[in-house]
């Protein structure tokens, strides 16, 4: 009689991969990369030409080396964030999550310090090689980045457990801060557009940050963690949150439809224009088809509120919160790159 199989013991590379949570990186590189083509194509539309034509004019591989340090960059920011927050979340996660690597003991506390300092180390050493023209304006904000990431999750500050100071230490570092440090890595970033760009995401996370928080009610009141489901109640919470993800893509239109005037960060006046400088009908297809997208995330979320804390690791809206800023990412390097 044959002995009974014994699973494999994973390696610790695979146990640090699923530790830094890999599907969780994929929307900070992607949003570095698309603020650093947006930036692009505003460049080339302030300067008349193309958008290849504009490579060719500043260096196609300087553009080129600057974006993709810039998205390592940022998966490894996002890396070092996710593992400093399970060290912080031990205890709720011992309740919500207790299959995730601490808890389920495959790694240990002194691990986890040492990967998460390495890891915030090398980004913002990454940082500082992200200068434009000798601009390190992506290093201070990538410093204020790690800053705000680790204020939300550690003490003595830990904003998680309050509620809407929660969703707001998530918004600025992961939706504001991180368009304008992708737009940062290739252009300087001294006029509204870039700020405006990041307003977009930032509303837009500022409510559907709320989404991972449903499922995590028990071990996040244990842990003494008051989010807004938990302050709130499931129901009023999620009516709450649900117009953040259709009223900020209607900036998208309004962006690219009304005119301005002021100075590019040159120093040179510029001539009324849009405050997106993407091409308007693009830009005005993707804030239509978000905010479409969106209504059908708050249809999913408002049709059985009560659903929400029974939804397992996390309830659907989560999955399409990450799906929709890939596609805001995506669209939006594609409307500044279109002439």
């Amino acid at each position: 009689m044959s002995a009974p199989s014994v699973a494999a013991k994973p390696s610790r590379l695979k146990i640090y991969w699923d530790f830094v949570r890999p599907f969780t990186l994929l929307p900070p590189m992607l949003g570095m990369l698309s603020g650093a083509f947006t930036a692009i194509g505003a460049e080339a539309h302030h300067n008349g030409v193309g958008f290849v034509a504009q490579l060719q004019r500043e260096g196609l591989w300087s553009y080129l080396g600057f974006a993709g340090l810039g998205a390592l960059m940022a998966a490894t920011l996002n890396a070092a964030s996710n593992v400093l927050h399970q060290l912080t979340d031990l205890q709720n996660d011992r309740i919500n999550k207790p299959s995730r690597p601490l808890p389920a003991g495959l790694v240990t506390v002194p691990e986890t310090i040492a990967l998460f300092l390495v890891l915030y180390v090398i980004a913002i050493a990454a940082a500082w090689f992200l200068a434009p023209k000798g601009d390190h304006a992506c290093f201070w904000i990538v410093v204020v980045a790690a800053i705000i990431t680790y204020v939300y999750s550690a003490p003595p500050f830990r904003t998680k457990r309050w509620g809407a100071l929660a969703n707001l230490t998530i918004a600025i570092p992961r939706g504001l801060l991180l368009k304008v440090a992708g737009w940062a890595a290739v252009v300087p970033i001294w006029g509204i557009e870039p700020w405006y760009v990041g307003s977009i995401f930032f509303f837009f996370l500022l409510g559907a940050a709320t989404t991972k928080d449903y499922s995590d009610m028990d071990g996040d009141l244990a842990a003494g963690c008051i989010t807004l489901p938990i302050k709130y109640g499931v129901r009023k919470s999620a009516y709450m949150i649900s117009p953040f993800f259709v009223f900020p893509w209607f900036l998208l239109p309004i962006g690219a439809l009304v005119k301005v005037s002021g100075v590019h960060y040159s120093g040179t006046p510029v001539p009324t224009k849009s405050i997106l400088s993407g091409n308007p009908w693009a830009l005005v297809a993707l804030g239509v088809l978000l905010a479409s997208y969106g209504a059908y995330v708050a249809y999913l979320i408002l049709k059985d509120p009560d659903a929400l804390k029974e939804s397992g690791e996390n309830h659907p809206s989560w999955t399409h919160m990450y799906r929709m800023m890939m596609v805001a990412q995506v669209g939006f390097a594609v409307a500044y790159v279109l002439e």
